[in-house]
């Protein structure tokens, strides 16, 4: 896949029968990608029709080649998933060896239970024939959840149309881990974790006396991660529902302490950043000294910037 070349100035990697194609989420990054590995991207071209229908026109041969497309969850997300499967579909029927879909921010990927109401019951009712098709093995005595025959348990719809399967997904710090485990695919979640001990280490001042703060309980394996690896103190940000009366009222509560401490959140997204602006002002009520928030991915959507500008957040 690579060759070695020798130069004066050290040795160059050449990749062979590799072609990158970048969607139109994050351009800038696909040309990152490429001038790290010493090669052009890929051509192709990327419009709408005038009724907004997406187009993909791949301009080079990818017959016997590991295809790899570069295209995010972000943005405009459901225009730049669409032109995802197009692409590799695309390249599928152009007879590619294999098609790898990079996809920094999984879309979707905040939705993977069944959605119920405050009281605990399920959001909708099936009809009783609702399953009428669906097959499934199960040892005696136990049971499965059904899944239509023939068809993939995949959430992700990429997967479950072979004109449009990509062979392999790439992804990072997928919001719920047991994601991951629903592909019939193999699906790399690369981690931010080593990028973030990098940061501390390198940019916060006596960073050995701050603490890691996980801005809720959903994110608190992910931030003592973090704060194992640099042997730091841990705090937690948890929402209580105290009152059983409507209107529910919400309390939020911090566990560890913090006063007169250098805080680092740390947490996977921030897309309205309400969380992570609440978390920020709790941690200034209780006497925190400077408060710092790393994300790996700053969606930033609506007026998060300006709700980030105007918070406690130093950093």
């Amino acid at each position: 896949m690579c060759d070695r070349i020798g130069s004066p100035t050290g040795n160059l990697i050449k990749m062979r029968n590799i072609v990158i194609f970048g969607g139109s989420s994050h351009p800038n990054l696909a040309e990152q990608i490429a001038s790290r590995l010493s090669i052009q991207l890929g051509k192709v071209k990327l419009s709408k029709f005038s009724n907004q229908e997406t187009n993909v026109e791949i301009h080079e041969s990818v017959r016997e080649k590991d295809v790899y497309i570069i295209q995010s969850g972000c943005g405009h997300v459901n225009d730049n998933f669409m032109e995802l499967l197009i692409m590799v579909s695309a390249c599928k029927t152009a007879s590619a060896k294999k098609v790898t879909a990079v996809i920094p921010c999984f879309p979707y990927a905040r939705q993977p239970d069944v959605p119920y109401k405050k009281n605990g019951a399920p959001l909708s009712r099936f009809p009783r024939n609702a399953f009428i098709g669906y097959t499934y093995d199960a040892p005696s005595g136990e049971s499965a959840p059904p899944t239509p025959a023939g068809e993939s348990r995949d959430p992700f719809v990429v997967t479950e149309n072979s004109d449009a399967s990509a062979d392999h997904i790439i992804t990072m710090d997928l919001h719920d881990p047991q994601f991951q485990g629903f592909f019939d695919i193999p699906v790399d979640n690369l981690h931010g974790q080593p990028l973030m001990v990098k940061y501390i280490k390198q940019n916060i001042p006596n960073w050995e006396q701050a603490v890691i703060v996980s801005p809720d309980a959903g994110g608190a394996k992910r931030a003592t991660a973090v704060a194992d690896k640099l042997h730091m103190d841990f705090a937690l940000i948890h929402k209580e529902r105290r009152s059983q009366i409507p209107p529910h009222r919400t309390d939020t509560m911090l566990v560890g302490e913090v006063r007169d401490k250098v805080c680092i959140l740390v947490d996977d997204i921030a897309d309205t950043s309400f969380t992570i602006t609440k978390a920020a002002k709790v941690l200034c009520d209780n006497g925190a000294s400077k408060i710092y928030a790393i994300i790996t991915h700053g969606i930033m959507s609506g007026d998060a910037i300006q709700r980030i500008q105007e918070s406690v957040i130093d950093q």
